[in-house]
């Protein structure tokens, strides 16, 4: 019975060669990060004011008005380096303007004023007025970056912890290790994303990182589940094609969940797309990508080093 097991896994196993796909997986992920850290020497990192600190003025508008118009009467106000962004809610069907400067840079009340009633000179009929000004200091801008990223050591610290309890009897460390690595790897995409979209890294993308390490885990945790599985199933199987069975037996599982929550989250790329609503874009767009990466690495680069990883301790322990 157990050589008919064996088998009929090896007949499986023809299917899915995870070792060649990912060489593959490898030479791709390294051509997004040359990408990524190409574009960003080119066009920089753009950061939102929460975590390089700077001023935001925001002037509400009814109607229509020309953006190169509102930075021409901008421009005559304020002198330091500023960006000028339209953004609109869809939730209170009003358009903004958003007015940003970087750093230690700020504006004073008295020029605020100032610059709003010459946009009031300037557009009498658009209803212009001060929706809201907010000025973060860089020294707590650095402080909400720094809780931030300890926000996410702490749950990359909970996967290992988790992941090593749960499949101590395949490798334990050696496992939440290998599922670290593919995170990583999710989370190197997201960012390069924002880069390449040209999409400023704020809270949004915090969350965007929380909620990537979570739903990958959980692809991980399932081919961890069967390789677990097929171990006690066919335990004449070596570990490369025990772990080629297991992503064989959830490939589909695997692309189907992702399809479709990439596609919900496609949904709100679409809709942010077409009403111009920013706050939506830094959100969705970078999820997207870092969803499907999840679908890749979560089989095809924790798998292949957890592989590579078991073959390598168990020819120490024969030595």
């Amino acid at each position: 019975m157990d050589n008919l097991n064996t088998n009929i896994a090896e007949t499986k196993l023809s299917k899915i060669n995870s070792k060649k796909i990912f060489k593959i997986a490898i030479i791709a992920y390294a051509a997004i990060l040359i990408a990524g850290i190409v574009l960003g020497a080119v066009f920089g990192v753009s950061l939102d004011v929460s975590f390089k600190g700077g001023t935001m003025i925001t002037y509400s508008f009814d109607g229509e008005i020309k953006d190169a118009d509102f930075e021409n009467v901008v421009d005559k106000f304020i002198t330091q380096k500023h960006t000028v962004e339209r953004k609109k809610s869809l939730a209170k069907n009003e358009e903004t303007f958003v007015i940003t400067l970087a750093g230690r840079d700020a504006v004073s009340n008295d020029v605020q004023n100032s610059l709003k009633d010459e946009l009031v000179k300037e557009f009498p009929d658009n209803n212009i007025y001060l929706f809201g000004s907010n000025t973060v200091s860089p020294n707590l801008a650095g402080t909400f970056f720094l809780k931030s990223l300890v926000a996410v050591l702490i749950a990359a610290a909970l996967v290992v912890i988790y992941v090593g309890i749960r499949f101590k009897n395949i490798g334990g460390i050696t496992a939440a290790l290998t599922a670290l690595c593919a995170l990583v790897i999710d989370l190197m995409v997201t960012f390069v994303t924002c880069i390449i979209f040209r999409l400023q890294i704020d809270s949004n993308y915090i969350a965007v990182v929380l909620t990537i390490l979570g739903y990958s885990l959980n692809d991980t945790i399932v081919c961890y589940d069967r390789v677990r599985e097929n171990k006690k199933l066919y335990p004449k199987l070596t570990t490369e094609e025990n772990m080629n069975l297991s992503i064989s037996g959830i490939l589909t599982r695997n692309i189907v969940t992702s399809v479709t929550t990439s596609l919900a989250v496609l949904t709100i790329v679409v809709v942010s797309e077409l009403y111009g609503l920013s706050s939506l874009r830094t959100f969705a767009i970078p999820m997207t990508f870092g969803l499907l990466s999840g679908c890749v690495s979560s089989l095809f680069i924790a798998g292949p080093l957890w592989v590579f990883w078991s073959e390598k301790r168990g020819k120490k322990k024969e030595k």
